[in-house]
């Protein structure tokens, strides 16, 4: 049998081709799109996906300066209140009034 035609070996597994990668390929950009909404694009410079040795998909978030991490504290705390008024708000979530 041709090296072309082998059955699919764990010595040549790639894992660039595997569910897992592209599982954290996809949780990484949809994060990315988010971070970016929120205007923190230049924040998380070490943002990546990849796998580790057992091939189990990961996000790297990397380092954060402290506001940062307060900004982003922030944001879940607010998409927690708006996830609480969703069923009575007469307001549009994430919108504070005076």
């Amino acid at each position: 049998m041709d090296a072309e035609h082998e059955p699919y070996d764990v010595a040549r597994w790639n894992p660039i081709e595997s569910d897992e990668w592209y599982a954290a390929r996809n949780a990484t950009t949809a994060l990315r799109d988010v971070l970016t909404a929120a205007g923190m694009t230049q924040d998380f410079p070490y943002l990546r996906a990849e796998l580790n040795a057992f091939g189990q998909g990961l996000i790297e978030l990397g380092r954060v300066s402290p506001e940062t991490a307060e900004r982003l504290a922030e944001l879940l705390q607010r998409a927690l209140e708006c996830q609480r008024d969703v069923a009575g708000a007469d307001r549009p979530c994430g919108r504070k009034t005076n």
